[in-house]
């Protein structure tokens, strides 16, 4: 039940001296269904930080309302208190679907043709902020750490700050930073750069990211960076770092069950001795979906040899159906699958299974065990961990070629990759048919660079060295 006004003041009142809990801030919260967290990938390395010091994670249900939001809902799991609130109908139009994902999202991603600079979606995004400062900040206790996640709240720890919240606070950016002369393009570019500022540490996924960050201070603002990551700007004193996110490899490396391997043995029967291609993204056109399919359409007129021999399987769950430019690329992408398909379909062989709908982790685990080439071709991305996930999922003994963009964070790290320009439809097209070809002592051997750097920069380790960095924020601020 939610905390009455005499709560609240009992809850603030008692934290001095309290020992110190983590609170994950972010957009959506898991489920928590009969007393259970419904937790996969990143919320599960939070989860264990959470149950294990014992904490808070804030944010959105999920859900909207059509008049006022009711005041947040607190479930307890063990030591984790959940509190999720509701946005009005208003507040997900202009605050989610707005500013975040129709102003902040392309902006971030380079898509300036796409980017919605409304002053109405900015003045939402900030209420919505302050609103979640106004429900979080009674909640808090004096030697919290607070970590607040992505795009979604960059002003959240700016409001904190304007309620009296001298807690210890960092955000990490799951997303791409863009040049700072891509942010510039943003009316409020000054405002959202300032309210970071608020924060002891902003974490980024790459170099690249930090180093647009840093240009920004530098030379936009006239504040100064040192070699250390400290950040001078805004009357403020501040940490940036770099912590490239990542999985969990035994959930990918461990073995399959007998139901999945028997689904995964009348799948092959259906399709026959054919080699497997790969894709597996969300919906967006960030993903560089159009140009994959372009790039497989060339590698078939290329190589007439794998016409028959080769499928690409696509696999992309619909989401933001809401917002007209994701209704756009679901259209694209259908046209071109039909248009590709059309022209070198025969009786027995389909080149392009475009498939708008989910798999279980164990499945799209199948999926990549299965594939001689993963195709991971982003036109801009922070990490992609669909990346890590397919080279980990290979068989140790025979493993499929990952072909990654060099405009995906993962690329950064997984170097032994087929590393490529995702708008050069010739080189994609080349490095299709290299995967397809690759010998096995080669495919061993890249494979197993790239385990090493998934194993040495794991989802548990990303998460150890954010937080041992916020905690040294902390002390130095």
């Amino acid at each position: 039940m939610p905390k009455t006004k005499s709560a609240e003041k009992k809850g603030k009142g008692s934290t001095k001296g309290a020992p110190s809990r983590l609170v994950v801030v972010s957009n959506r919260v898991p489920d928590v269904k009969d007393g259970r967290v419904q937790a996969g990938g990143l919320a599960v390395a939070l989860e264990d930080a959470l149950q294990n010091e014992g904490g808070l994670w804030f944010g959105w249900s999920g859900k909207t309302s059509t008049g006022r939001p009711a005041e947040p809902k607190e479930t307890d799991v063990g030591p984790v208190t959940y509190v999720t609130m509701d946005l009005s109908r208003k507040d997900y139009n202009e605050y989610y679907n707005g500013f975040a994902n129709r102003t902040l999202w392309p902006l971030f991603h380079y898509r300036l043709d796409l980017t919605s600079f409304r002053r109405t979606f900015f003045s939402r995004y900030q209420a919505v902020n302050e609103l979640f400062a106004e429900k979080l900040s009674w909640r808090l206790k004096e030697n919290d750490r607070i970590w607040v996640h992505d795009y979604h709240l960059l002003p959240l720890g700016e409001c904190l700050r304007r309620r009296g919240c001298k807690q210890t606070m960092g955000i990490f950016l799951h997303t791409p930073f863009p040049a700072m002369e891509v942010m510039t393009y943003m009316p409020a570019h000054r405002a959202v750069m300032k309210a970071l500022a608020a924060y002891d540490l902003i974490g980024f996924q790459t170099d690249n990211d930090m180093r647009a960050f840093t240009d920004y201070i530098e030379y936009e603002v006239g504040g100064k960076v040192s070699k250390s990551g400290k950040v001078e700007v805004f009357d403020r004193t501040f940490q940036v770092g770099v912590f490239p996110i990542g999985i969990n490899p035994a959930v990918f490396e461990r073995p399959i069950a007998p139901k999945e391997l028997a689904w995964a043995r009348k799948l092959r029967q259906q399709h026959g001795d054919k080699a497997w291609m790969i894709g597996v993204d969300r919906l967006d056109y960030s993903k560089g979906i159009p140009e994959r399919f372009h790039a497989f359409e060339r590698m078939l007129e290329r190589y007439p040899g794998y016409r028959s021999q080769v499928s690409l399987f696509q696999i992309t769950p619909p989401s933001r159906g809401e917002v007209a430019e994701y209704k756009e690329i679901r259209h694209e992408l259908e046209t071109s699958a039909g248009h590709i398909n059309g022209r070198f379909a025969d009786i027995d062989w389909v080149p392009i299974n475009y498939i708008n709908k989910s798999y279980t982790r164990d499945r799209l685990t199948l999926f990549f065990r299965s594939s001689r080439v993963g195709l991971v071709t982003p036109l801009r991305d922070g990490m992609n961990l669909v990346a890590k996930e397919f080279v980990a999922a290979q068989n140790a003994s025979d493993p499929g070629v990952l072909v990654l963009s060099r405009f995906a964070g993962a690329a950064r790290e997984l170097k032994s990759a087929l590393i490529v320009n995702p708008y050069d439809t010739d080189e994609v097209a080349e490095a299709m048919a290299r995967g397809l070809e690759m010998p096995l002592d080669e495919r061993l051997n890249r494979r197993e660079a790239m385990m090493k750097v998934i194993h040495e920069n794991d989802l548990d380790n990303w998460r150890d060295k954010y937080l041992a960095a916020l905690a040294d924020a902390g002390r130095k601020a």
